[in-house]
């Protein structure tokens, strides 16, 4: 069987814009907030035409009450059907011992194992420690798209850009 290589996106932060409080990343609650970033439309048409496109995103403000499913699923459809997506992955666990919640792999594995996916030419791209270190687990090249949040990077990834276009440089 022919396996097929993917891309694993972060949502916040790495296809939309996040709100950033007390230089923290925090999820938007509604589509009504969708900032996409720039460029993002350009490199998913680019990256489509060799690579399975997927969205892996932690959503814990739902378990936490602070957002509701609906509402995240409402901006996962929409960033689904505007980017193209292949499919999206979605971890509402505030319990970090949950496997498909980043930093664990389970997300990223259940499309690997779902899609055949070449893991050696996959890659994770996110902006958080957590992101890079489920693309580690799941034997992924890992991009960093360091936003100098005040967390310190636990992880130490494959690239690192500052900027989302550099990914063309990279892939």
């Amino acid at each position: 069987m022919v396996k097929t290589p993917a891309i694993f996106f972060d949502r916040d932060g790495v296809l939309i814009k996040t709100k950033i409080v007390h230089q923290n990343p925090v999820a938007i609650k509604s589509v009504n907030e969708i900032i996409i970033n720039r460029g993002i439309i350009d490199i998913c048409k680019k990256m489509r035409k060799n690579y399975h496109l997927f969205m892996i995103t932690n959503q814990p403000d739902v378990s936490r009450g602070d957002n509701t499913k609906k509402n995240v699923n409402e901006i996962n459809s929409y960033l689904k059907k505007k980017l193209k997506l292949k499919k999206i992955y979605v971890c509402f666990c505030s319990n970090n011992t949950c496997n498909n919640r980043k930093p664990n792999p389970g997300m990223i594995k259940k499309a690997i194992k779902t899609y055949s996916i070449d893991v050696n030419k996959s890659y994770m791209i996110g902006d958080r420690w957590k992101d890079i270190v489920a693309g580690q687990k799941s034997k992924c090249k890992t991009i960093l798209l360091n936003k100098k949040y005040s967390e310190k990077h636990k992880c130490k990834p494959d690239y690192t850009i500052r900027n989302l276009k550099d990914i063309l440089k990279i892939i």
